[in-house]
């Protein structure tokens, strides 16, 4: 799976970007992109088998296949615990960080 984000000059995405909720959406879509990316990444270099993951977390494959899966709906996004879970089933330990935003060029 290969993630393309629109580039930050293009004249439409910075229009729809205008309105915050819109950019919230924006963000939150693409940080879930991020993470499903990484997910699935961290647990191919564990050697590990989506099945071997849900035996791990009691669950199905299926369920692993959906959180390694870019999805379109935010409100489908997994929980934090859910996340917390899945990484550590693979060996990793899951981070968030507040950046503060960078001021527009003038």
């Amino acid at each position: 799976m290969t993630y393309n984000p629109v580039p930050r000059d293009n004249e439409v995405r910075n229009e729809v970007l205008a309105d915050s909720e819109a950019r919230a959406i924006y963000e939150a879509t693409k940080l879930q992109i991020e993470l499903a990316i990484q997910l699935k990444s961290a647990r191919l270099k564990k050697n590990m088998t989506q099945e071997e993951v849900a035996s791990i977390l009691h669950t199905q494959k299926p369920a692993i296949s959906r959180l390694e899966t870019c999805h379109e709906n935010v409100k489908s996004f997994p929980s934090l615990l859910t996340l917390v879970k899945f990484a550590s089933a693979i060996g990793y330990e899951l981070k968030i960080s507040l950046v503060p935003l960078r001021e527009p060029a003038k």
